[in-house]
């Protein structure tokens, strides 16, 4: 799944699931390091763990961030399989 982003730096995440786990994450554009940081961190965990552990987190004074786009992404995702 392609997910466009928004109020972030990054522009787009790229998500493979297999099931309910996420298998890859790639983000196009932002912090290039802490990005592969959190995608190799939620590397074949379960999308509801990856969910419970960033939603919500802010980037400064933005209403979301990279991670929690990802949450978003990943609710998405389930919310529509």
């Amino acid at each position: 799944m392609k997910y466009r982003t928004q109020g972030v730096c990054a522009s787009f995440i790229d998500i493979e699931m297999d099931g309910n786990v996420v298998k890859s994450v790639n983000f196009t554009g932002g912090c290039n390091g802490n990005l592969q940081g959190i995608s190799s961190l939620v590397k074949d965990m379960p999308a509801e763990e990856v969910i419970q552990r960033l939603k919500g987190i802010r980037c400064g004074f933005k209403n979301t961030s990279c991670p929690d786009q990802l949450a978003q992404a990943l609710e998405n995702i389930m919310t529509n399989n």
